[in-house]
Formats: structure tokens, C-alpha cells, sequence
């Protein structure tokens, strides 16, 4: 059972934790460069997040059986996603994370990896995780070892970003959603990524503590009727969807 209290949890041997609430909704590309131009009259955007946003490229792992993706598509209420996440091929660094959703919680833990231990975890030598001396990593190795987790699938997108300090806020359009289940080096330049979502259509996230403050919950208003839960995982395996339906 997840802890009562949200927000930036603490750091632990450089890992960080954030428990918060996320909604997400799937809009139109005009309503995306609507809702952008409202909220950049209420919130600062992120300093990274200029023009239409900064690239995220993520690999996620699954076990033998796929039953992260099947506990998604199922709709499993305490389910779990691990992934390993750079912005770009040129990153010096990524970070390994693990995502554990309780109801309407989401719970994210995060590592900090140099570049050689992150391909040792795409090349599935999950022993680097013994190397950073954390409990996280340690937690991590445990699971991703005795359940025989591989990666599966790259997702990569543009992120565009607006925040507010207050309940530590954060609204993301994410777009050019894109991935491939054939090759996993996140640092590549020569990944080669095929599109798995319609290009006109934006994955609105909505990131809060507690309660959505009101002159946001006003902007995005419109969207209520469109919300839905959306993997960019699962988006991320077509060829498993269609295997299995």
C-alpha cells in the first residue's frame, strides 16, 4: 500500500521517488496547439521544452510471459512497468525506472545509469545493477533476473512541457509518438522507428498532488470526455497486439 504522503519523496543513493496523479486524454493536434497557447498564459513552461518540446526515448522491459503488458490491457488495478529512459542518442546517461500504479496513485522510482550500464541492461547484463550500491538497483536486478525480463519495445516521442510549482504540477503533450520492437540501443542514431500512433492525435498527461488547481482543471475542461488509459507501451507492441487479439 502506497504511503499517504505525495510529492517528492526523498532521495536514496540517487534515487529519486514522486507519488502523484496522473490523468491522461487523447486530443486532437489543433486542440494540443489550443490548450498550449492557454496554459502558457497560466504556467511556465519547462526550460528544456522550447518549440514543440524535447525528445524522450524509452526502452521497457518485460518478462517471458509479458504479463506487465497483459496486466495493462486488463486493466490489473496494482500493476508495475520498468523502463529504461534517455532523451536522445546523444544522452551521456539514462535513467532506469520503475513505475507502480495502486488505484489512482503512481508511484515512479528512478536511477541515474552512466551510459555503459545502460547498455549493459539493453544487452540484458543486469549484474551492472549489483555496481551502484542502491537498494532501488538492487530491488530492480532481483526482479528483473528471477522473472527473465528482456526488452521489448522502444518508444520515442516529443515532449512539450508546462509546470507550476504548486501540488508540483505537470501538464505534457506528447506527439510523433514512434518505436520499433526490433532493435533496442536507446543511444542509436540509427534506429530505425515506425509511427504507432495516428500523427494528428496528442497524449495529453495531466501530473498532480492532492488536487487539481483550478485554473488548470478550467483549461483542460474540454478534454474530460476523451480520457482514457493510454500506454505508450502497449502502443509500443503492435505485433504482440495483434498475436494476441
Amino acid at each position: 500500500m502506497f504511503s499517504a504522503i505525495v510529492g517528492h519523496l526523498g532521495v536514496e543513493n540517487n534515487m529519486e521517488e514522486v507519488l502523484r496523479q496522473e490523468k491522461k486524454y487523447l486530443i486532437s493536434l489543433d486542440r494540443y496547439y489550443y490548450l498550449s497557447r492557454q496554459l502558457s498564459r497560466v504556467l511556465e513552461e519547462d526550460t528544456h521544452s522550447s518549440g514543440d518540446g524535447y525528445l524522450i526515448r524509452s526502452l521497457y522491459f518485460d518478462d517471458i510471459d509479458d504479463t506487465d503488458y497483459e496486466e495493462k490491457i486488463n486493466g490489473v488495478e496494482v500493476r508495475k512497468k520498468i523502463r529504461l529512459r534517455n532523451y536522445g542518442p546523444s544522452s551521456d546517461t539514462a535513467k532506469l525506472e520503475l513505475k507502480q500504479k495502486q488505484g489512482q496513485w503512481q508511484k515512479k522510482r528512478s536511477l541515474p545509469l552512466d551510459k555503459d550500464k545502460a547498455l549493459d541492461l539493453i544487452r540484458g547484463n543486469y549484474t551492472a545493477l549489483l555496481e551502484c550500491r542502491s537498494d532501488f538497483a538492487d530491488e530492480c536486478f532481483g526482479i528483473m533476473s528471477m522473472r527473465c525480463y528482456r526488452p521489448k519495445a522502444v518508444v520515442t516521442y516529443n515532449r512539450k512541457v508546462y509546470v507550476a510549482k504548486e501540488n508540483e504540477t505537470r501538464i505534457t503533450f506528447d506527439h510523433n509518438i514512434r518505436g520499433s520492437e526490433s532493435f533496442f540501443d536507446i543511444f542509436s542514431y540509427d534506429l530505425v522507428e515506425n509511427p504507432i500512433s495516428d500523427p494528428y492525435m496528442v497524449v495529453l498527461e495531466v501530473k498532480y498532488n492532492n488536487f487539481l488547481l483550478s485554473y488548470v482543471k478550467d483549461i483542460i475542461q474540454s478534454c474530460n470526455e476523451s480520457e482514457r488509459a493510454i500506454s505508450k507501451y502497449c502502443l509500443g507492441r503492435p505485433l504482440l497486439d495483434n498475436y494476441y487479439w
